[in-house]
C-alpha cells in the first residue's frame, strides 16, 4: 500500500511541476491578462483549502479509498475542463472546485488523505522514514514535471500543433495522469477515515500557538504572493524567458529545495530549531529582494536559485518546533490550528501579485514577500528563541 501510494505522489507531483509553469503561459494565450492569472491562482489554493477543510470535518463519512477515487477523478476531469475552456469565468469555477496546484507543494486535498494512510501503514518506528520518502518523492518529481514545461515549444517548433494546442495536449496530459493516479488508488483497502478529533483541547499552550499561527499566517501570505505559477510569470513578462527554459529553471530549484529539506534535519541538531528557521529563511529573503531589483536575467536567476537552496529548509523544522512546545495531548489541536489558518493565508494573495503585475510593478509583489517574510523571521526569533520544549 505505500508503494502505492508514494507512486501515486510522484505521478500526481509531476504533473504538478508542469502546470505550475505553463499556467501563466496557457491563460495569456488565451488572451486573458496578468490579473486573470492571479484570480486564478488565488481560486485554486482558496479551494484547495477549503476541500481540506471539508474533508477534516466529514471525511470520515466515507473510506479514504473512496474519498482519493473520487478526487483523482476531479484531476482528470479538471485537466480536461481546462484543456476545453477559453473564457475566464468557467476557469475560475474549474480552478476553485479542481485539483490544479499553482505553487511549488502539494496544496490539494491529497495530502490529508495519503498521510492518514501512510500514518496507519507504516510502523511507528518507521514513519519518519516513509513520510521523509514522500515528501522527497514530490519535490524531485515535481522538479522532472517542470522540465516537461518544455514541450508544447518542442511541439510547436516543429509544427506538429499550433502553441495554444500544444498548450491545451498539456492539460489533457495532466487530466491522463488523474486517470492513472485513480488506477493506484482502486487497489487501496476500503477503510474508512478515522474522525480526528483531538485528543485534548488547546490548554497550557493555547497562547502560544495562537502566536504562531498568527505568525505561519503571515509567512504563507507573503508566500502567497510568489507561487511558482507566479514567478514564472514574473520570469516570462520581466525577462522574456521561453516555456523551455523557465522548466528548466525549476528543474533545479525543486532539486535544490528537496537537497535543502534532507540537509534540515542535520542543521538543526547542532543549532536548534528556531535557529534553523530563522538563520537560513532571512538570506533567502534578501535573495528574494535582490532578485526582483536585479537589472540581468542571469543575476535574478542566480540569486533565485540561490533561494531555492535555503527557503525550505523552515518546513521540517517549523513542524518539529510546533509539536516541541505543546503537551502531547495538544498536539492533534496545535497542528489544525497553525495549518488552517496558513492555507488561508496563502490563497488570498495570487489575485494582488496579479493585480500588481497590471499595473506594471513587476517587482512589488518579490519584494513585499521578501520583506514580511523578513519580518515574520525576526519576529519569531524574538518571541521564540527561548521557548522550552514540553515533552
Amino acid at each position: 500500500m505505500i508503494r502505492r501510494v508514494l507512486a501515486a505522489r510522484a505521478l500526481r507531483a509531476f504533473a504538478d511541476g508542469f502546470i505550475a509553469v505553463l499556467l501563466p503561459a496557457y491563460l495569456l494565450a488565451l488572451g486573458l491578462g496578468q490579473l486573470e492569472v492571479g484570480f486564478v491562482s488565488t481560486a485554486t489554493l482558496f479551494g484547495s483549502a477549503l476541500a481540506t477543510l471539508a474533508v477534516g470535518r466529514w471525511g470520515h463519512r466515507f473510506s479514504i479509498r473512496r474519498l482519493l477515487l473520487g478526487t483523482s477523478l476531479l484531476m482528470a476531469a479538471t485537466g480536461l475542463a481546462f484543456a476545453g475552456l477559453s473564457s475566464l469565468w468557467p476557469l475560475l469555477i474549474v480552478a476553485f472546485v479542481g485539483t490544479l496546484n499553482p505553487s511549488s507543494g502539494d496544496v490539494s486535498v491529497f495530502l490529508p488523505l495519503d498521510h492518514t494512510l501512510l500514518a496507519a501503514a507504516a510502523p511507528a518506528d518507521a514513519r519518519t522514514s516513509v513520510f521523509a520518502r514522500y515528501s522527497f518523492a514530490g519535490s524531485l518529481c515535481g522538479a522532472i514535471g517542470a522540465l516537461a514545461a518544455a514541450a508544447p515549444e518542442w511541439l510547436a517548433a516543429r509544427g506538429a500543433l499550433s502553441m495554444l494546442e500544444a498548450l491545451r495536449a498539456m492539460f489533457v496530459l495532466y487530466g491522463a495522469v488523474g486517470v492513472a493516479v485513480w488506477a493506484l488508488y482502486l487497489r487501496l483497502p476500503d477503510a474508512r477515515v478515522e474522525e480526528t478529533k483531538p485528543a485534548a483541547p488547546l490548554g497550557p499552550s493555547r497562547g502560544m500557538v495562537w502566536r504562531l499561527a498568527g505568525l505561519f499566517s503571515v509567512d504563507s501570505f507573503a508566500g502567497g504572493l510568489v507561487v511558482n505559477s507566479l514567478l514564472a510569470l514574473w520570469l516570462f513578462e520581466r525577462f522574456g524567458m521561453s516555456l523551455t527554459a523557465a522548466g528548466a529553471f525549476f528543474f533545479w530549484t525543486g532539486l535544490l529545495s528537496a537537497a535543502s529539506q534532507l540537509a534540515a534535519p542535520r542543521i538543526a541538531r547542532r543549532i536548534g530549531l528556531v535557529n534553523t528557521m530563522v538563520f537560513t529563511h532571512i538570506p533567502a529573503n534578501l535573495c528574494l529582494i535582490g532578485a526582483a531589483l536585479a537589472p540581468t536575467l542571469e543575476l535574478a536567476l542566480g540569486l533565485l536559485l540561490a533561494r531555492s537552496a535555503l527557503s525550505q529548509m523552515d518546513v521540517p523544522a517549523r513542524s518539529a518546533f510546533v509539536m516541541t512546545v505543546v503537551t502531547p495531548e495538544e498536539r492533534p489541536a496545535a497542528a489544525s490550528f497553525t495549518a488552517v489558518p496558513r492555507s488561508l493565508a496563502s490563497a488570498l494573495s495570487p489575485s494582488l501579485t496579479g493585480a500588481m503585475f497590471a499595473a506594471g510593478t513587476m517587482a512589488a509583489p518579490l519584494v513585499i514577500c521578501g520583506v514580511l517574510k523578513t519580518a515574520y523571521d525576526l519576529a519569531l526569533f524574538t518571541a521564540f528563541r527561548r521557548a522550552e520544549p514540553r515533552a
